[in-house]
């Protein structure tokens, strides 16, 4: 039997942040920053060989992974102090790493971070069609700057942030929060994100939900949101 009957257009997107819009850069150069960092603070180089160091680099590419491990409910991402204290606990597993490079390399982490190629002309274009857009993140940091800094800000509707809210994704309820400033129902709103336990959780909403796999290149996939929204948002 044909199914004849189109779903509603969609007139607000709702965006992951980190590994979404953003890429946490390359690992071996936010070592090199926190080397450089704890140089400008007085502090000793730390000794470690070329073979630590890379092994360090693989580490902190997959560093958000082995956090779950650890803080498998997300607690990290309710307050800063307890996103630091994961943060340091999950980079103490590496052996050898003293506690002053892992403060260097929090403190120079969010420097690392740059926008996907694709993510503000695909910002852009969704407001030039009139779609609503929101960034709901998890996260025990302040991103608002960051968004500044990138040009991301003035493209939004809205930011929502699990440790301004207290609550994480998937609870439901932190995708409510996001609906309310979309100010656009669940039935026509989408959902982007880059994973498959964290992003879904609006689907008791009736929010269609668009998973990318994280990807190494500069271009993200974003694309495939404006094929999926169309002309939806204009009258």
């Amino acid at each position: 039997m044909l199914i004849n009957k189109a779903p509603e257009p969609i007139k607000g997107v709702i965006f992951d942040f980190h590994s979404t819009l953003v890429q946490g850069g390359d690992a071996s150069r936010w070592v090199e920053a926190a080397l450089r960092h704890l140089a400008e603070e007085g502090n000793a180089a730390p000794d470690l060989s070329a073979s630590q160091i890379t092994g360090l680099c693989a580490h902190l590419d997959q560093l958000w992974q082995h956090a779950h491990t650890i803080d498998p409910g997300s607690e990290r991402d309710l307050s800063r102090e307890r996103h630091w204290d994961v943060f340091n606990r999950t980079v103490s597993l590496y052996p050898g790493i003293k506690p002053d490079l892992i403060a260097a390399l929090y403190a120079v982490m969010t420097d690392q971070w740059v926008p996907f190629a694709d993510t503000l002309p695909v910002l852009q274009e969704l407001r030039s069609r009139g779609i609503r857009t929101v960034v709901l993140s998890n996260i025990g940091l302040d991103i608002h700057s960051f968004l500044d800094r990138a040009g991301v800000s003035g493209l939004l509707d809205g930011v929502v942030l699990s440790f301004e809210v207290g609550l994480v994704k998937p609870d439901p309820a932190i995708f409510a929060r996001a609906l309310e400033l979309l100010n656009v129902p669940g039935s026509q709103t989408l959902m982007v994100g880059d994973s498959p336990r964290d992003d879904v959780g609006g689907v008791s909403l009736n929010i269609r939900t668009l998973i990318l796999p994280q990807t190494k290149g500069p271009v993200h996939g974003l694309g495939t949101v404006l094929q999926m929204v169309g002309n939806g948002g204009l009258s």
